[in-house]
């Protein structure tokens, strides 16, 4: 990004053919920096108004008695929200912004496309019935701790009112559904029902509200469960037949990943770094398994009755044999869980150790079982407060292995073995997800804080990874760079999954080809794979992408930089700028470096 000079004066003279004095007219390049700061707070409170379910899962609390139907009314309002607001973006010269403004106003702008490009053209909301689900929001407001319990409730109580009316119009606008996503809904909502039944009913227990209000509370409980199984029911009776194909297209899906991914990188040109991705790491790994191949393989302590086993030609099999070997290390399904909760504190003393980046002690982290309601999508994840909740509970959900039979549970653990259970953690706690998002929620910029960017959120988690164990994590094994080449293989063919399933029409047996045979994942993850990618679009294509644009930008760095770059600080300038995309914070750095160099 070039260096806007925020004042400046043009002079233009002008000049007689007699010679005469020259005349000078001086033009001010007004600064509207004050005015756009002013636009951002109306905007975010006019957001909230529009969204308030958006609003209280960033720690916003003043509408959390609210819940949205979602109607056309309610969706005229949104498209008018976003046509109103493309105007008045108009209304300011780019060039009289700020280099950190201009990309709010880029960042707003897309959002604000988005919006209307997704309820004109992708209309989700028609085809997929998981997009009506309330146990998530109500169950965050059981959970958190911004107010005092009693306050909640009654939020809760009166946000409740509208869901009758919210499932009625979920059934009026749903047309030819997918039947992936009929499933996931009747699995997600009849999930989250123990958040009215028997959550709700605990809390209500701690307070002390009077009997008329608690039975006023617990019949309106009760009507929400009723709407929620009515909703279920609805959907399992549903005559749909002729349902729409669970893949997107190749113009939707790119029109998606422009919204959503935001990145400097089209998806056919990421698509195809991928392919080449994938070959270098299976270039890495095949050195790594026959270096291992004496150890774990032909080995005499391992050879029993039957004698050495012969080096397979093929590449890929000597590399899956290797890998299956290794996995047979892991936890038992019982302590999972605990297994993961006790490898934090070793994260952090590393971090401290190798300096690589600050820990805010006073943010906590919990890991918990994963909630009935988000099952079904990922087997872990992050549940983040917002910035106007810095100090809540960050939460790392564990999927539960409890009723899954001797089979199944074996190959999920075996897929996050004790090298990959780590790795895990690195992505999705420390100094992945969980530290990312709370110095996202520091960032003096609200708008880059809320309008998280997926691709720099996951691709940071990518990131930190490979850069945990290029500083030592692991001591260097060769067991855990190849565990670590395969988890890196696995975002990759994220990408070349999600793509080729929704634009090129690949089946379930090539996917799971890819997945198992290419990916070396085990059965259960690649059938798990297979349903992510079939109720989610573009998504999956968040890990490359900004992994990719993230450790290209460092390699430059360090390239240019030479002994003085640092990596601590690379690390933390890069967070200070909130989950903005990845090309915008590259651009404000090296503006801010520009700008360091000439003082």
């Amino acid at each position: 990004m070039k260096k806007i000079i925020l004042s400046s004066i043009v002079c233009i003279s002008l000049a007689s053919c007699s010679g005469n004095k020259q005349k000078e007219e001086t033009k001010t390049v007004v600064d509207m920096n004050p005015q756009f700061d002013k636009y951002k707070e109306q905007f975010i409170e006019n957001l909230w108004k529009i969204y308030p379910g958006w609003a209280s899962s960033q720690g916003y609390h003043k509408y959390d008695s609210i819940l949205i139907v979602p109607n056309e009314e309610s969706r005229s309002k949104e498209l008018a929200f976003a046509k109103s607001n493309l105007d008045s973006l108009k209304t300011y010269d780019l060039n009289s912004l700020s280099d950190n403004n201009k990309t709010d106003y880029y960042m707003i702008e897309n959002q604000l496309k988005s919006i209307d490009w997704s309820i004109n053209e992708q209309k989700s909301f028609e085809w997929n019935p998981s997009e009506y689900n309330v146990s998530g929001a109500f169950a965050e407001m059981l959970n958190g701790n911004y107010d005092s319990l009693d306050i909640r409730l009654r939020n809760f109580y009166l946000k409740m009112a509208n869901i009758p009316a919210y499932y009625e119009a979920a059934k009026k606008n749903i047309k030819n559904p997918t039947l992936e996503h009929t499933q996931l809904a009747i699995e997600q909502n009849l999930g989250g029902i123990s958040v009215f039944e028997k959550d709700f009913h605990e809390a209500l227990n701690k307070v002390h509200f009077g009997e008329h209000e608690k039975q006023s509370m617990e019949a309106t409980a009760k009507e929400s469960v009723k709407a929620i199984k009515d909703f279920s029911d609805w959907l399992k009776k549903l005559d749909n037949k002729t349902p729409r194909s669970f893949r997107l297209g190749k113009e939707l899906y790119a029109k998606k990943f422009e919204f959503d991914i935001h990145s400097g990188y089209t998806i056919d040109q990421i698509y195809e770094k991928a392919i080449t991705h994938k070959k270098e790491l299976h270039q890495n790994l095949y050195q790594l398994a026959d270096k291992l191949w004496n150890k774990y393989i032909d080995n005499p302590l391992t050879w029993g009755q039957r004698g050495p086993l012969p080096k397979p030609k093929d590449s890929l099999q000597l590399i899956k044999m290797v890998i299956d070997k290794i996995s047979e290390k892991h936890v038992k399904p019982e302590d999972f869980q605990t297994a993961i909760e006790e490898q934090m504190p070793v994260l952090i003393d590393f971090i401290k150790k190798k300096d690589l980046i600050y820990i805010d002690p006073s943010k906590p982290l919990v890991v918990r079982k994963e909630p009935d309601y988000m099952a079904g999508v990922a087997g872990a994840s992050i549940s983040a407060p917002g910035p106007y909740d810095k100090n809540g509970n960050t939460y790392y959900n564990v999927g539960s292995l409890s009723g899954w039979d001797k089979e199944k549970a074996e190959s999920y653990l075996r897929e996050y073995n004790h090298y990959i259970l780590q790795i895990l953690n690195i992505h999705e706690a420390i100094p992945g997800h969980y530290t990312q998002l709370v110095y996202s929620n520091q960032s003096p910029s609200l708008i880059k804080s809320l309008f998280g960017n997926n691709a720099m959120i996951e691709g940071w988690a990518v990131y930190t990874e490979r850069m945990m164990l290029e500083n030592g994590y692991g001591n260097n094994e060769d067991e855990m760079w190849l565990m670590y080449y395969k988890w890196n293989l696995r975002s990759t063919c994220n990408t070349i999954l999600d793509y080729s399933v929704h634009t090129k029409n690949m089946s379930r047996e090539e996917a799971m080809n890819l997945l198992m045979n290419e990916a070396f994942q085990q059965k259960t993850e690649a059938e798990g794979k297979w349903r992510r990618v079939s109720v989610t679009q573009v998504q999956l294509c968040c890990y490359f992408t900004g992994y990719t644009e993230i450790y290209d930008f460092r390699e430059e760095l360090k390239k240019q930089m030479g002994d003085k770059f640092d990596l601590k600080k690379f690390h933390e300038k890069f967070l200070n700028y909130g989950s903005a995309p990845v090309k915008y914070i590259k651009e404000l750095m090296l503006a801010e470096m520009e700008k360091e160099s000439i003082n």
